[in-house]
């Protein structure tokens, strides 16, 4: 059922800043839009949703993901390794192991993580591509977004040429022509990608990295792929100093000033982590619109740093927020991301009013949705598709607050999500993804985990 009234929540936050950064009373829903916002009373034979005891808030955007990454959580070897080593020895080291089998899985834990936390819309940078593999990786993500039921984007990624290491022991990376490269992003972009507002599946032109991932000579032929093809860019930059070192020991600029020169900047594009750039470069993404993917546990856990989200904000620059891979935090769910995107930014700045709770929400959502392109998606606004999350601030952490209602973003831990609902579409119902028997698919994890470290 896609009508319904939405009543008795504690609060209301609505995924703007500022003064309308909460809303009060009960929140109608009808055909999967909001119709109504504020006092209402119950229509004859229309179906209420209880929210006592309750925080509902837009439906949480994760905008950047590696979801066949979510069976080589807590991989021994790159527990404690930096970036570049973590690499070679987790993704670099089992792409040649992934299967079908392995594949779905990992993709089923990874999207009933996210919509256990809250996320209604996900963006997955899927960047192996082989053909060695005798599966479609492309169809294997947008059988189980259907499934769960949830908006889904994919970022295509690949690569035409292999990066450096920390060592050249490293299984030989997929690689693919240019050529094949776009024409494989467009039979994508032809069978899923919808341009409509209110789209449920989206395709993104998405090569691993601007850097190390293509020759020069090729970026600027991506960019008008884009453009030809009406879709967005997206890619990893600036994770740590690497990128920086890179770009400015070839070219003498840093890597957004590089781009910019590459025609890879505008409000079509956004780029995961950018955690080392600086105000120049902070000034240049906030004024071609360029957004930010920040992925607050996967940096820490890396020893990365943590990216400037309150600079880019306060420039009038667009941030969103993300889990990144699992191999790289082993708790890829929005929960942790709410409240590491409000913790570490007051403790890398020492001021406590560097991030508020409000504002990190708006990331959560309205940030996610700009980032991404969904027009119709990130506020509870009448008008808005409903696309919403409820919740439930039964676990001890949340009592005793005085405002319970920023109670998800400032409290960590595992969110407790009543119910949530894509276009009015239930995804969470009374705290369960409703088709899926958890046991099984705890037990096909463990089956698909005890296969690659066999095979590795």
């Amino acid at each position: 059922m896609t009508s319904f009234l939405i009543k008795n929540a504690e609060g209301v936050l609505t995924g703007k800043t500022g003064q309308h950064a909460r809303a009060t009373g009960d929140i109608r829903v009808e055909n999967g839009i909001i119709s109504e916002i504020g006092a209402l009373e119950k229509r004859p034979n229309e179906r209420v949703i209880d929210a006592s005891g309750c925080v509902v808030t837009p439906g949480l955007v994760n905008t950047h993901h590696h979801l066949f990454q979510s069976c080589l959580k807590a991989v021994p070897a790159g527990m404690n390794e930096r970036l570049a080593t973590w690499l070679r020895l987790v993704p670099v080291s089992h792409w040649h192991l992934l299967d079908g089998d392995v594949m779905k899985v990992s993709a089923m834990v990874g999207m009933a993580e996210l919509a256990l936390s809250g996320a209604t819309t996900v963006a997955d940078h899927h960047y192996f591509y082989s053909d060695r593999y005798d599966f479609d990786p492309n169809e294997v993500l947008f059988d189980v977004a259907d499934r769960f039921g949830m908006r889904f984007l994919l970022a295509r990624g690949g690569a035409t040429q292999a990066r450096k290491y920390d060592t050249d022991d490293v299984p030989p990376l997929p690689i693919e022509p240019l050529d094949d490269m776009i024409d494989a992003v467009t039979t994508a972009a032809q069978r899923w990608h919808d341009p409509a507002p209110d789209a449920m599946r989206r395709v993104a032109f998405a090569p691993t990295t601007p850097t190390f991932s293509l020759p020069d000579s090729a970026l600027r032929e991506v960019r008008a792929a884009t453009r030809h093809l009406g879709l967005r860019l997206h890619s990893h930059l600036s994770e740590n100093m690497d990128y920086v070192e890179y770009t400015m020991g070839k070219y003498g600029m840093r890597p957004v000033h590089w781009l910019a020169e590459q025609d890879w900047l505008g409000e079509d594009v956004w780029y995961a982590h950018m955690v080392e750039i600086d105000d120049s470069e902070i000034a240049v993404l906030a004024e071609t619109g360029t957004a930010m993917s920040h992925c607050p546990q996967a940096n820490a856990r890396l020893g990365s740093g943590v990216a400037p989200t309150s600079a880019l904000h306060a420039a009038g620059g667009t941030v969103s927020l993300a889990v990144d891979g699992a191999a790289a935090n082993e708790a890829a769910d929005m929960g942790t991301t709410l409240y590491l995107a409000f913790a570490l930014p007051r403790a890398s700045e020492k001021e406590a009013a560097a991030s508020r709770a409000e504002t990190v929400l708006s990331w959560a959502t309205a940030g996610g949705a700009r980032a991404l392109g969904f027009d119709t998606i990130g506020t509870i606004e009448v008008g808005k598709s409903a696309d919403l999350a409820i919740f439930e601030l039964n676990r001890p952490r949340y009592f005793g607050q005085h405002d319970q209602a920023i109670s998800p973003i400032i409290s960590a831990g595992d969110l407790s999500v009543r119910h949530s609902f894509v276009r009015g579409n239930t995804i969470v119902e009374n705290g369960e993804l409703p088709w899926l028997d958890m046991e099984w698919l705890r037990a096909e994890a463990l089956r698909v985990v005890n296969k690659l470290k066999a095979a590795a």
